[in-house]
């Protein structure tokens, strides 16, 4: 991708830790090792696209969520990156290579979240819905459950055609003093969102959109 006509400056932090590291896939794999692998490909993507970047909780050991947004004090823009689950009574169990795993093929899609409570909602909100805007653009599609009252967590639309929803009380985004959001890039627990988000294919065009989205909606 060509360089942005300005360098803006991005902490990518990596959503979990070692110790508590998420859900678990349907293949076994936790999500702090998807979201490690993302994080890791959108920071040198940034950075070539010429903007500075902060990579947080890549060593797995920041486990005091509150003080991670705190080290970002002074950049433009919080991006927490994460993958999606589901409810449990959704979950039903299968046997991949000799273990019997939780999955749930049915709800996919990608979904970002800002916080009301943070002190640059509107900022958040707008590199959010840009994001969301230019996933889209790249043939993802939100998996908007999470507004439902029984299927999610009655978590309201921000921006229901790009996938954006509020969920105030995170604490990575509400301890933010920058305009912050959180990522979830695809539900792990269906096998094939799964398969599909080991593909370098697909991730390079999740970076790729928000290399774009981030060029355009810090102003």
């Amino acid at each position: 991708m060509a360089p942005a006509a300005f360098g803006a400056s991005i902490a990518i932090d990596v959503g979990h830790y070692l110790e508590k590291p998420g859900v678990i896939s349907a293949r076994g794999v936790t999500e702090f090792e998807y979201n490690l692998r993302l994080a890791r490909e959108i920071d040198v993507a940034l950075k070539h696209a010429g903007h500075r970047t902060l990579l947080i909780g890549d060593d797995g050991l920041s486990d005091d969520l509150a003080k991670r947004a705190p080290r970002a004090s002074g950049v433009d823009l919080f991006i927490s990156i994460h993958h999606d689950s589901v409810q449990p009574r959704f979950l039903a169990v299968w046997e991949y290579e000799g273990e019997t795993l939780n999955y749930s093929d049915k709800f996919a899609g990608y979904s970002l979240f800002v916080s009301r409570l943070n002190s640059h909602t509107e900022a958040g909100l707008r590199c959010a819905s840009t994001i969301g805007a230019a996933l889209r653009g790249a043939g993802f599609t939100p998996s908007r459950y999470h507004a439902d009252p029984i299927l999610g967590e009655n978590r309201p639309f921000a921006d229901e055609a790009n996938g954006v929803h509020y969920f105030d009380n995170l604490a990575v985004l509400k301890t933010a003093s920058i305009p912050a959001l959180l990522f979830e890039a695809g539900v792990i627990v269906n096998r094939d969102e799964e398969m599909r988000l080991r593909e370098p294919a697909t991730r390079r065009r999740i970076t790729e959109s928000i290399v774009s989205a981030v060029g355009s909606c810090l102003y």
